[in-house]
């Protein structure tokens, strides 16, 4: 799974590679490591608008959600299985577009995980990608707020992945 992301791109950088506005790039701020349990915002298209790029909360919240606690559970999403989980299934055609320049991987050196080694997955020349993602947005029943949050599709490893990915 993907809990970590990497996007050491500027925004004019981002706004070039993707052909696309972003409006809201005051607010963001390249980094190494994007640590999903810390629902960072981070750039993504999403299919409502592709001609922009916009900061989402990583960590899908369900617009049925009382609160933001299933965040944790929802970083990524099996691409396999995402049909059948209630948590996505309201978002099925809600796509988007994560704009990363790389993932963190970490292979375990020992069958328990203690010992790991870190990976980080991107092309070659370190040029952004996308992921695939799904996205939802949601109303914090407390204070209103409208939170635009998503989470990384993912699949089984291939044969390549398989290495690290284990």
């Amino acid at each position: 799974m993907c809990f970590h992301t990497r996007q050491t791109k500027t925004a004019i950088e981002l706004k070039n590679r993707f052909k696309a506005s972003f409006p809201q790039e005051d607010y963001y701020t390249p980094k190494p490591n994007f640590n999903g349990f810390e629902h960072p915002k981070t750039p993504v298209i999403c299919n409502q608008d592709s001609n922009e790029i916009k900061l989402f909360q990583w960590g899908l919240i369900p617009s049925w959600a009382k609160d933001n606690r299933i965040q944790n559970s929802t970083l990524n999403a099996k691409i396999e299985t995402i049909a059948q989980k209630v948590s996505f299934k309201a978002s099925l055609n809600q796509r988007c577009l994560i704009l990363c320049d790389g993932f963190y991987e970490w292979k375990w050196l020992d069958s328990k995980g203690k010992k790991k080694e870190k990976f980080l997955i991107g092309l070659e020349n370190q040029e952004s990608f996308c992921m695939a993602g799904l996205w939802s947005t949601w109303v914090n029943p407390i204070n209103q707020d409208i939170i635009f949050t998503y989470t990384i599709l993912t699949t089984k490893a291939d044969l390549l992945m398989s290495e690290i990915h284990n």
